[in-house]
């Protein structure tokens, strides 16, 4: 089948994009990415088509190059493909040498043994240098493009080796005093420093002369992996961050060596170069070269950070978010040896000011708010852990931050965060501080509790009063003069509505001890103090339950003995149920036995009745310490008190199938062509005794038909198995990945199912002999095969390399059963049958020294690819 055309291109790109899974999983999902290599070249698909195709392989490499050698052949294909190319333009090289660098990074390819990597690393290389490749390979219109492509690759390749470009630090940076793409150049050096940096100092070794060595980028030598060697590959991600506790400890170990003047005042002059190009770059990529930068100079001995003051000044100013959250991140890593005081004064205040504008969208509102909280000045003051206001960020100037009712909630819960941190600093109030901080946020809760105390009012207005009360709890648990107004606003918030009862009870969940056990001492006090017949007793039940313990005894029996005769349906009687189970854990006797008498005599349900029952004879018969564990939480499953059910669990085990690690193994044994089926050689071997073992086979699609099950009485270890024969049915001839499923009884009688990993079957495990001709026959009937497969079939020419052997030794090791007509050691005529119904003829003749070419014929075009791999493979197999 030759190329497809572009509408059923469209039509199969289209079903791969609908559900790539179950695409790559039908019958067509094994040939996509051998097609769409082999079309790629195709004078009949346009350029546009083509690009359709590489932009899938740039989407779904994962999928289409699953394993490293299906990268690998890719990655050599896409260059193939590009050196192809005519010399005029074209809008294929720039999405080929994408696809080429996905498919290498994707598939875990890249490596020094990698031949798609040696070629792929020079070409990148010479074309961010803008050298001249020689045949036309790159035209003047398409230069500047190609050379801005080519950095992105090396940046792409050295973010999954750091280290990669390490020896090409010297050229890079020769590149950025030159006519070229800047800002990809700029990214790519700064990476490369960045992580040359940070593997230098991992190992003790300094820079060298890598920023002064200018490398050519096709000499021919081969590329140096010794730095990537070196690394682990792991470091930090490429994106501005603030400073976190658990940073890699290569970049913490920067400091650990001082690098010579000479080295010193290089890397000093290529920072310096950098920044001086850095305001031609778009914000996005100005923040993350400053990124790279700072954190890799962070700390370093002869680098001062004064070099950064110039940017500093530039983007004190900008509107940009992303340059804004640069500076930041350059405040976390230098602190006050970059920043002067009057630096974070103008910062904080512009940080202010702008998160006042009233024109901000939301999400650039909380950014800046974001920032205020996180403000990264004078780092770690105060106790670990614990948050705290910048220090020159004062009720004044967070005027027009405060919190208003008005406010969105996350706005509002943003700006309440911040300030709860002004209360936190403003400990000592001054005097004639109208409206003080504290008590601006005191009348602030008391509005949220107003809001959520109203009838039915939306669930929004109870979740953000609660969510408004944690954070305030969280940043001012050590002050009693803000929690105890909070403490009697939440139980005046649950006499107004107490259906808020499942908010309450998870607050108290979330909250520390501090707050949680004056707050469970006022809300006890508040459901005690109602009547027990009232509208919300199921609610005041369910709260009744969390804050019920050993206090106000006689004030909670009294509720539930008055609530006990209204509770006349099932849900408030396993509420006034789980009162009583509190109580009991909370070690309560007293008048709790004679409540659980009446509950038991006079509750409805049965279920109802047989709880209280259950709580009566646990009271009485058990004392404090036991009751409390036979109502808690069980620590271990019980074990079984009957031997009976003992005995039913292990006929249920020993019914059921159950699932297990594989305790057998196969491999394939050598191949023999004989018989009307080929027919794959199992060799099997246990690790533990097995008994009843039967192996299923299954094929994914439609290449084989179903392959039956294998059956082996008994396998034990250390003893020699008979091989298994499996016949194979093929429905064309196609290699084949076949499932394997376990299934057999273990020597304790259990039944097991395991999965066992894939078999593979090669294109050669189908090869069959014909019949032999008469003697003295075998000419002409070879001839009258080779006759019969043209025109329906297809012929080819293919270069068989040879070993030393020679041709043969390669003949008697794979050709042997299948040779029709032999004239050693110079000649083969070679007839292979395929099943079902399809053969493959070879003619090896006038064989050298290093190869034989072999002209093949077959009646089967798809057999030709396979035929082909399958001969330029065998020298290597010998």
């Amino acid at each position: 089948m030759g190329p497809l055309s572009r509408d059923a291109w469209a039509q199969r790109l289209g079903a791969f994009r609908a559900s790539p899974s179950a695409f790559m999983a039908g019958p067509e999902g094994e040939d996509l990415g051998r097609d769409l290599l082999g079309d790629l070249r195709s004078e009949k698909l346009n350029e546009q088509t083509k690009v359709s195709l590489l932009a899938l392989s740039l989407e779904y490499p994962a999928q289409l190059w699953p394993d490293v050698s299906a990268a690998e052949v890719a990655a050599t294909s896409l260059l193939d493909t590009l050196v192809l190319l005519p010399p005029r333009p074209s809008a294929l090289r720039r999405p080929l040498l994408l696809a080429a660098t996905t498919a290498l990074a994707a598939g875990g390819a890249l490596g020094p043994t990698s031949g798609a990597s040696c070629r792929l690393l020079p070409l990148l290389l010479g074309l961010a240098a803008g050298s001249d490749l020689g045949r036309g390979f790159v035209p003047a219109s398409e230069q500047r493009p190609l050379q801005a492509t080519a950095c992105e690759c090396l940046r792409e390749l050295e973010s999954c080796k750091p280290g990669l470009l390490g020896g090409s630090l010297g050229l890079l940076r020769g590149l950025l005093g030159q006519e070229g793409p800047v800002q990809p150049l700029s990214l790519l050096l700064a990476l490369a420093l960045r992580n040359t940096l940070v593997l230098q100092s991992r190992v003790g070794a300094g820079l060298g002369g890598l920023l002064t060595d200018k490398v050519s980028p096709t000499g021919g030598g081969p590329w140096d992996w010794t730095l990537v060697e070196e690394g682990d590959g792991r470091l930090q991600p490429q994106a501005p961050s603030w400073p976190a506790a658990e940073e890699g400890e290569g970049e913490r170990s920067l400091t650990a060596r001082e690098h010579s003047p000479e080295e010193a005042r290089e890397l000093r002059a290529a920072v310096i170069q950098l920044l001086d190009t850095s305001y031609l770059l778009t914000p996005v990529a100005q923040a993350q070269l400053l990124w790279l930068l700072g954190w890799a100079l962070r700390g370093l001995q002869g680098q001062p950070p004064a070099l950064f003051k110039p940017q500093l000044v530039r983007l004190l100013g900008t509107a940009q978010l992303t340059l804004l959250h640069a500076v930041l991140a350059l405040k976390a890593a230098f602190g006050e040896a970059l920043f002067t005081a009057q630096d974070e004064a103008l910062l904080l205040r512009r940080l202010t000011l702008a998160a006042q504008h009233p024109a901000l969208p939301p999400p650039t509102h909380l950014f800046y708010l974001h920032c205020l909280l996180s403000f990264p000045e004078n780092w770690p003051l105060g106790p670990e852990g614990e948050e705290a206001a910048p220090l020159l960020l004062g009720p004044q100037l967070c005027r027009g931050l405060l919190p208003s009712l008005l406010h969105d909630p996350m706005a509002l819960l943003a700006r309440l965060h911040l300030l709860c941190l002004l209360c936190a600093e403003d400990e000592e109030e001054e005097k004639g501080q109208l409206p003080s901080p504290r008590h601006y946020l005191e009348e602030l809760l008391a509005g949220l509790r107003q809001r959520a105390a109203l009838d039915e009012g939306p669930r929004a207005l109870a979740t953000v009063c609660f969510q408004a009360s944690y954070l305030v709890t969280r940043c001012l648990a050590g002050q009693p003069t803000v929690l105890t107004p909070l403490i009697h606003g939440l139980a005046q918030l649950y006499r107004v509505r107490p259906m808020l009862a499942s908010h309450f009870v998870d607050f108290l969940d979330q909250v520390d001890s501090e707050l949680r056990e004056p707050l469970k001492v006022v809300l006890r006090q508040e459901v005690v103090s109602r009547p027990g017949r009232d509208e919300a007793l199921c609610w005041h039940l369910k709260m009744l339950a969390k804050v019920a313990d050993g206090d106000a005894q006689s004030a909670t029996l009294n509720f539930l003995q008055a609530a006990a005769a209204h509770c006349t349906n099932w849900d408030l009687q396993q509420g006034l149920l789980r009162v009583c189970r509190a109580l009991l854990r909370a070690g309560v006797r007293g008048g709790l036995v004679d409540l659980l008498q009446v509950l038991a005599r006079q509750l409805e349900d049965p279920d109802g009745r047989d709880h209280a029952r259950l709580y009566y004879i646990l009271l009485a018969h058990l004392a404090g310490p036991k009751l409390g564990v036979a109502l808690g939480p069980s620590l271990a499953p019980p074990a079984l008190a009957s031997s009976l059910v003992a005995e039913n669990q292990g006929f249920v085990a020993a019914l059921m199938v159950q699932e297990a690690p594989a305790l057998v193994r196969l491999s394939v044994g050598s191949h023999g062509g004989k018989g009307p089926l080929p027919v794959l050689k199992l060799q099997p071997e246990a690790l533990e005794p097995i008994y009843s073992l039967e192996l299923r086979f299954r094929v994914e699609g439609q290449l084989y038909a179903p392959l039956e099950a294998v059956h082996v009485p008994c396998l034990c270890p250390g003893r020699p198995a008979r091989p298994l024969l499996l016949p194979l049915q093929p429905r064309c001839p196609a290699p084949a990945r076949l499932d394997v499923h376990a299934l057999y009884t273990t020597s304790t009688g259990l039944t097991c199912h395991a999965h066992l990993p894939p078999l593979f079957v090669n294109f050669a495990d189908l090869f069959l002999p014909f019949p032999k001709p008469p003697g003295g026959a075998g000419l002409g009937f070879f001839e009258e095969l080779w006759d019969s497969c043209l025109p329906e079939g297809a012929e080819s020419r293919v270069w068989c390399p040879l070993g030393p052997q020679g041709l043969e030794g390669l003949v008697s090791h794979h050709l042997e059963p299948f040779v029709v007509v032999a004239q050693p050691p110079t000649s083969y005529y070679v007839a292979i049958h395929l099943p079902p119904n399809s053969k493959l003829l070879l003619r090896l003749e006038a064989a050298l020294a290093d190869g034989v070419p072999v002209a093949l014929r077959t009646d089967d075009w798809a057999v030709l690819p396979l035929a082909g791999d399958y001969l330029r493979g065998l020298a290597a197999a010998l």
